[in-house]
């Protein structure tokens, strides 16, 4: 069942040995390039990127802002013919906020040629001759609580930043109504992975992020089902669609009544879709106002970012973990990653989608709560409370790596070492002549 109500711009718009592996060759290739000689202008910045078999989605700060239009870059490899669109984005500053530095540079990057080391691409202005990338994303306010994210006119996912109300829940039920999370994600072939207010939990919600245990001046609340304690939007800080993905950022805050305890910022970037494929990138930046704790659920450690899948018969589930397939649910389990895959109506084969955990996250890896009926609950900090001091941010970094078709160990693997490559990257500038 699913219950969904009709600055710059809105444009109309995982450490098993393996994954270790994995991401310390991938870390290591993400060393400084060598620079190109003075003088060579049209060669003076490189961006260096680990040669992977999987399209890489990248996000690389930038040095300076290119002149003029921010639509007439692409990114064009040395020594190569690969040539993709380039999308400007603001960089965000440690505490979430649009950072008052250089902006960065998003592209998503086709799989490299066997026996390729490292690549190296430059920044150049596109041929005055070569058409202007389509926008192929847009932004849709589809209602005055939903903005939607569609590609090519095709639904990719929905952010309900205010109130939804679910009408089947009873009034007396606080878990009736929520804001500030993400549903529906939808897969590559239409069909809605996500579920919202389902019966066996109404306060479950396609990816959201709250916690059992919220700890304020002595008093405990509960932010998972709203009790005593709520999200509520505050303010859009960025929405922008673009060639290569749509971003969002946005600031909520967590409110006791009219107080407000914490602020938290979000930011969604959803690239364009791959080979059967696609990467909805989502960070979370946390920093209290007041003195707060945090603690989730004893024995079973949900309490953080949770997604709810759609599930339609626990037969047809196939949850997946570094270690291999699961057959029993997991509780207090330590991953890097976690992937789950369905038959959803809609879809003519099996589909689902991987929760990945940067190890930039704090306390990587963290303890997880998996099951078969539907959610992959990352729990952060864990089920023993931590104290956290007001002005502190804590910046939560994560993917929904969403895929047509079954997975198995090594190409979520490989999916996840592409993930911890492609972000982050820096430009790298050659000294004036």
């Amino acid at each position: 069942m699913n219950c969904i109500n009709d600055s710059w711009r809105l444009n109309s718009a995982v450490w098993s040995v393996a994954p270790r592996l994995a991401c310390a060759v991938a870390l290591a290739l993400l060393g400084l390039c060598e620079l190109a000689a003075p003088g060579r202008a049209d060669e003076a910045d490189r961006l260096c990127v680990p040669s992977v078999a999987q399209t890489l989605t990248v996000a690389a700060d930038l040095a300076k802002v290119p002149d003029g239009s921010p639509d007439g870059w692409e990114l064009a490899e040395v020594g190569g013919e690969t040539r993709t669109a380039v999308q400007l984005a603001p960089r965000v500053a440690a505490d979430g906020t649009i950072a008052a530095a250089n902006g960065q540079t998003l592209a998503v990057i086709p799989p490299a040629a066997a026996g390729t080391a490292t690549r190296q691409f430059r920044l150049q202005r596109r041929a005055e001759t070569d058409p202007p990338p389509a926008s192929s994303f847009q932004l849709v306010a589809v209602s005055d609580v939903t903005l939607q994210v569609t590609e090519q006119d095709k639904p990719v996912m929905a952010y309900n930043h205010g109130t939804v109300t679910c009408e089947s829940v009873p009034e007396s039920d606080r878990r009736r109504t929520r804001a500030c999370y993400v549903h529906p994600i939808w897969g590559l072939d239409g069909e809605v992975l996500t579920d919202d207010f389902p019966k066996d939990h109404y306060h479950h919600h396609g990816a959201f992020w709250a916690w059992p245990h919220v700890t304020v001046d002595g008093k405990q609340y509960d932010l998972w089902t709203n009790a005593g304690i709520e999200q509520r939007f505050v303010r859009w800080l960025y929405r922008e669609a673009g060639p290569v993905a749509a971003v969002i950022g946005v600031e909520n805050g967590w409110f006791v009544g009219d107080r407000q305890v914490a602020t938290e910022r979000v930011w969604m970037r959803a690239y364009r879709a791959g080979d059967r494929e696609r990467s909805l990138d989502l960070e979370i930046y946390l920093v209290p106002l007041v003195p707060l704790s945090l603690q989730g659920a004893g024995g079973k450690s949900y309490g953080g970012l949770t997604v709810r899948f759609a599930v339609q018969r626990q037969a047809d589930v196939a949850i997946t973990v570094p270690a291999g397939k699961t057959s029993a649910d997991l509780l207090e389990t330590p991953l890097e990653w976690a992937d789950l895959t369905s038959q959803f109506p809609g879809a003519p084969d099996r589909s689902g989608g991987a929760v990945f955990v940067h190890p930039q996250h704090p306390n990587y890896p963290p303890t997880w709560l998996t099951r078969h009926y539907g959610p992959l609950c990352v729990g952060w900090p864990g089920v023993d409370a931590r104290q956290y001091e007001p002005g502190q941010t804590h910046r939560l970094p994560y993917r929904i790596w969403v895929h047509a078709g079954a997975v198995d160990v090594e190409q979520l693997q490989a999916q996840y070492a592409a993930f911890t490559a492609g972000a982050p990257l820096h430009w790298e500038q050659a000294s004036a002549p």
